[in-house]
């Protein structure tokens, strides 16, 4: 039996608490693991073969597997090691904060005809006059509507030639959005419906950069967010604890409450 600490504990009240009502929605925002399965140019992708398959000499049922895969594609976290030197890596990210509020805010239609859009500051007091200021250690979750490309490597990563990562063309955030989230709203986290934070075309990978030497991660390839309303939603991402990982496959959860 798991030793239960009071987060875990937490943890489980809320998710009883919110199962127990018929009109709570759970939606889970993790795309399956497999061969098609998008990573970042010129990184080992998802493998996995069974090492046990039927029934064994006893003429019991008996079922095993192996796999292997970069720590950056599919639906994962960066941890701020990925671009800071002196960041968390996966597994010392404090489990307080991978759960909690989450808003999204929908950058579609900028996106349509501009595949290198990035998220700017306008955009986020725009979405504030909306739905009202973001609150303190709040994740950010960016729909740019990639979503839907999913998982199409060449449109999804907007380049006929996915293997040079100077072709790319998808949104993102802009290195000056992050830096306002991080240190005027005290977010404690980003996500996005893209392979990365930073956009496509970007070389210096400020998003990236700012956001890790604050010690804040990211969240990538995150699925279906579509069916996440733009404020009220508590959002938990787990990911794979890899000792010294400066990133890993992340299992993401929200739980929308009934209105």
């Amino acid at each position: 039996m798991l030793p239960q600490t009071p987060i875990l504990i937490a943890i489980s009240m809320l998710l009883c608490a919110s199962c127990a009502s018929q009109t709570t929605k759970i939606v889970d925002l993790t795309y399956a693991f497999d061969k098609h399965t998008v990573y970042w140019p010129n990184n080992a992708s998802f493998q996995r073969e069974d090492t046990a398959h039927g029934m064994n000499a006893q003429g019991k049922w008996y079922a095993s597997g192996q796999f292997s895969a970069s720590e950056h594609g599919g639906t994962h976290i960066d941890a701020p090691n990925h671009f800071a030197s002196s960041g968390m890596s996966v597994d010392a990210i404090p489990i307080t904060r991978l759960f909690g509020q989450a808003i999204v805010i929908d950058i579609e239609e900028q996106c349509i005809n501009n595949p290198d859009y990035t998220l700017t500051i306008a955009d986020i007091q725009k979405w504030e006059e909306q739905f009202g200021r973001i609150e303190r250690n709040t994740l950010v979750l960016l729909r740019t509507g990639w979503g839907k490309f999913w998982p199409e490597i060449t449109r999804y990563l907007g380049s006929p030639t996915p293997d040079d990562p100077t072709t790319l063309h998808f949104p993102g955030f802009s290195g000056e959005a992050i830096k306002f989230l991080v240190y005027q709203r005290h977010i404690r986290g980003v996500g996005i419906d893209t392979a990365s934070i930073d956009a496509g075309q970007s070389r210096d990978f400020a998003a990236h950069r700012v956001l890790s030497e604050a010690n804040r991660y990211a969240l990538e390839n995150v699925a279906s967010l579509q069916d996440i309303p733009p404020r009220g939603a508590t959002v938990y991402a787990l990911p794979m604890k890899i000792k010294h990982g400066t990133g890993g496959p992340v299992r993401i959860l929200a739980i929308i409450p009934s209105r």
